[in-house]
């Protein structure tokens, strides 16, 4: 394996000082090694992977020197308008170094919502008509890649290094930002739920939100017929739930959402807001942190969510950090016309024996559409 160190040092020596992406779970221990010896000027947690481009060609217009860009394989769809429309060398030829984690290769197991985009990883850097290379796990033969990439960077190229699991060392993140919130996301999420009518239905975003839902049903010997468990499409369950609020008014839909998802496409709370469907709850689960994929910090707790809500439109929208004001919070959500905005601010972290759902997308989705029928 290769140790992150050499692999960041190697790009520091080629003139590459400034990362900017958003996190994933191949990458976390390169994401915790950049965290710890880059300042916040030098390495950005972008809203999404499309944001990130943006800020790299920035970067490269005030220094000329390219930038690095770290991101899941899930991200490619969220990169193509920029790679297509921005740094292209028929458009303003920016160069750009992609770091990309290939969840789902194929051959490798993973979980449904990778497997198709571990598929079309590769094809899609070919249809961009971005050489890549897939990152060796021997630190000679990687050296050799940063050269050929660093190469085609000074050429003004867009190029990619596509990591496999277990490509780097072990790294720990020492600067961690840390909160004084004493609830769990689980206990939050458990609290919220056993508040929910008959009727209700949860849309819940992708990542720990899902899996901690699935097993309080599951805990509980309840369904899980009642609840999207939106594993894939980070940022657009809001949307998920927003299409189904619309569709049946007679029933609350409640969606579960992360503040790193709902940062990463903010947009759609104005149309959720504009759309101002009265049987609409959103529930932002806020610890400051991309959690699921090695708790690299959001500005999650650095921003108001309740006040952007309001702002675009939300009629109502609050705040709560403890599981009493939860409760009481809850009571009052309840009486409201939506769309309302809750704010769930808990601490970071998640049950180390935490499970995954054991249904397949195609048995909740069908569970759903049946419970929807009723």
């Amino acid at each position: 394996m290769i140790r992150p160190e050499f692999f960041i040092e190697k790009l520091r020596e080629n003139g590459i000082d400034c990362f900017a992406g958003v996190p994933d779970s191949l990458l976390k221990n390169i994401c915790a090694y950049i965290t710890d010896h880059f300042d916040a000027q030098h390495n950005i947690i972008a809203a999404n992977e499309g944001a990130a481009v943006g800020l790299a060609a920035g970067h490269y217009l005030a220094t000329g020197q390219p930038a690095c860009v770290y991101m899941q394989n899930s991200g490619e769809g969220n990169i193509i308008n920029p790679l297509a429309s921005l740094t292209d060398p028929e458009v303003y030829n920016i160069p750009v170094l992609l770091l990309i984690g290939w969840r789902g290769r194929p051959g490798v197991h993973d979980e449904p919502q990778h497997v198709k985009q571990g598929k079309v990883t590769t094809g899609l850097l070919n249809t961009m008509c971005i050489n890549f290379d897939v990152l060796s796990k021997e630190e000679d033969k990687a050296e050799k890649q940063i050269a050929k990439a660093v190469a085609a960077l000074k050429n003004k190229d867009v190029y990619a290094l596509v990591i496999e699991k277990d490509t780097f060392e072990d790294y720990k993140l020492q600067n961690v930002e840390k909160n004084d919130l004493t609830m769990s996301r689980e206990e939050a999420i458990q609290t919220v739920a056993a508040a929910l009518g008959e009727k209700d239905c949860i849309v819940s975003t992708t990542g720990m939100i899902s899996r901690e839902l699935f097993e309080y049903r599951a805990a509980m010997n309840q369904g899980h017929e009642r609840d999207f468990l939106t594993v894939g499409s980070m940022g657009h369950a809001s949307q998920i739930a927003l299409g189904i609020a619309m569709a049946k008014n007679d029933r609350t839909v409640w969606c579960f959402d992360g503040d790193g998802a709902a940062i990463m496409h903010m947009g759609s709370m104005a149309i959720v807001a504009n759309k101002a469907p009265k049987n609409y709850v959103h529930v932002v689960f806020n610890n400051g942190a991309h959690d699921s994929v090695g708790g690299q910090p959001t500005v999650g707790l650095k921003i108001d969510l309740p006040a952007v809500a309001k702002s675009v439109g939300y009629p109502n929208a609050f705040t709560v950090g403890s599981k009493e004001d939860l409760v009481d919070a809850l009571k009052v959500v309840k009486t409201l016309h939506g769309p309302v905005l809750l704010e769930v601010k808990v601490k970071k972290g998640n049950r180390k024996d935490l499970g995954r759902p054991t249904t397949t997308p195609i048995q909740n989705k069908e569970a759903l559409m049946d419970f929807l029928k009723g």
